[in-house]
């Protein structure tokens, strides 16, 4: 055999990647970067991606916008923090992903790929709107926590979060894991608010 019929026949076979069937920037959106392009996990890596993002988002959001305004929603010794500089984030990913996911779905033919990770982006940020920003400064750990329980969420999707994933096109992509970091944002601001309740 000569080099040619050893390469067809033992080389590895170079697979053409269906976000290549659309434009560049809804590639760019939808893989997150290019997080959502591994090839192992892709929807952890985009997930980790937004973890991380997430922790200079939490500087910024204190130096540039003076304070994390944060609502309390409870009583005196229990409750539910919401930042609304992370919801707002959680939210205008949301939205404006919608027709970047769409236009990729279409242009590649499919229906909720792997490679497009910027639905959890916006389900790691809808779980870290339950945290107030100096938090996520002070303890990253928080950061790890919340990535845990989206995951859990994202993966299992109990509690309605699979229902979701039934709405029309790029609105079931997004919607299954808004709820997911919805899920996982309360069960975090829970936990904080035992933490500071027993420490």
């Amino acid at each position: 055999m000569n080099r040619e019929e050893l390469k067809e026949k033992y080389g590895k076979k170079r697979v053409p990647h269906e976000w290549r069937k659309t434009d560049k920037i809804s590639t760019l959106i939808t893989t997150f970067f290019g997080s959502g392009m591994s090839t192992k996990a892709p929807g952890t890596m985009g997930s980790l991606a937004a973890a991380i993002v997430a922790y200079p988002m939490a500087f910024f959001f204190q130096s540039h916008l003076g304070q994390d305004e944060v609502l309390y929603i409870g009583g005196t010794n229990f409750g539910i923090f919401i930042s609304l500089t992370f919801l707002a984030a959680a939210l205008f990913v949301f939205f404006a992903a919608i027709p970047f996911v769409k236009k990729a779905m279409k242009d590649t033919g499919t229906e909720d790929p792997g490679w497009i990770v910027i639905d959890e982006v916006c389900g790691i940020f809808m779980a870290l709107a339950f945290v107030p920003c100096d938090v996520i400064i002070h303890s990253p750990w928080i950061l790890a926590l919340a990535f845990g329980l989206f995951r859990f969420f994202d993966i299992l999707k109990p509690l309605g979060i699979h229902k979701m994933e039934k709405l029309p096109g790029a609105w079931g992509v997004m919607a299954d894991d808004l709820l997911g970091g919805i899920y996982a944002g309360i069960i975090l601001s829970i936990t904080l608010t035992l933490i500071v309740m027993f420490s």
